[in-house]
């Protein structure tokens, strides 16, 4: 299939811009894409026309623009997951007052589609739409372990097993003695590998065809629930997923 250029480089200027880097100057994109800057500019200003990239009036910088939501937004409603998960979620949530996730795999990553806010554990560094490693969390542990095996020998030629605490696993052998240990147990553990203090669960949930279509966590304060209180959790959290699969048309 025949990729348009232009388009292929409008995309990936829009691919620069993420929370780290919410705003660029014409001059820093050109740099990072390699491109003249006459080039760039013309890329962008047909962006900013329709509505997918602003800039600031006073600092001249380019950030996404709101079409971009709009679209997002768009993208949620359609997601019948979301839909049917979300009283489920909310549920757990007002009885546990931990926070629940509900998440996608997208390439190799995850990534938040939901999210209900426990008052007992305010987890900052989730939002939905954001993408989380699959080495480090819960969700992405779980979602790799439902993967065929050809799918995760893949994944584990080109990834890379970034460190975020000293409890990150950050080898691949680590990785596949982990996801053995998910699937015989039927839950992931994230044990403040992605952030100290942190620990959180997942289970699967299922589509009508069998397959771990998604993921829902609960992610709780370290300081706050023991071990037992985990396994209270997590099969309360199998409880909930067992409701959301049943509506999607699964059949245990």
């Amino acid at each position: 299939m025949p990729i348009i250029q232009a388009v292929e480089r409008a995309l990936l200027i829009l691919d620069l811009f993420d929370e780290r880097t919410p705003e660029l100057k014409i001059t820093e994109i050109s740099a990072r894409m390699g491109l003249h800057k006459s080039t760039v500019h013309s890329l962008v200003k047909t962006l900013q026309a329709r509505g997918y990239m602003e800039q600031d009036a006073d600092t001249g910088k380019y950030r996404l623009g709101l079409r971009l939501l709009e679209k997002g937004q768009q993208l949620l409603q359609s997601m019948d997951i979301r839909q049917v998960a979300k009283t489920s979620l909310e549920q757990f949530t007002q009885s546990t007052g931990q926070t629940t996730h509900l998440v996608i795999l997208d390439g190799d990553e995850g990534v938040y589609i939901d999210k209900v806010e426990g008052h007992l554990a305010p987890i900052r560094y989730s939002r939905v739409g954001r993408r989380v490693m699959l080495h480090t969390s819960s969700v992405g542990k779980l979602l790799s372990a439902y993967q065929p095996q050809e799918w995760i020998e893949g994944l584990l030629k080109r990834y890379d097993f970034v460190r975020q605490t000293e409890k990150t696993i950050v080898s691949a052998d680590a990785f596949l003695r982990e996801l053995e240990r998910v699937r015989r147990q039927g839950y992931a553990v994230d044990d403040e590998e992605n952030e100290i203090g942190v620990r959180c669960a997942a289970v699967p949930v299922f589509d009508h065809h069998g397959h771990a279509s998604a993921a829902i966590s609960v992610s709780t304060l370290r300081s706050r629930v023991d071990d037992k209180g985990m396994e209270k959790l997590i099969l309360e959290l199998n409880q909930t997923a067992a409701e959301i699969s049943q509506r999607l048309g699964h059949r245990a």
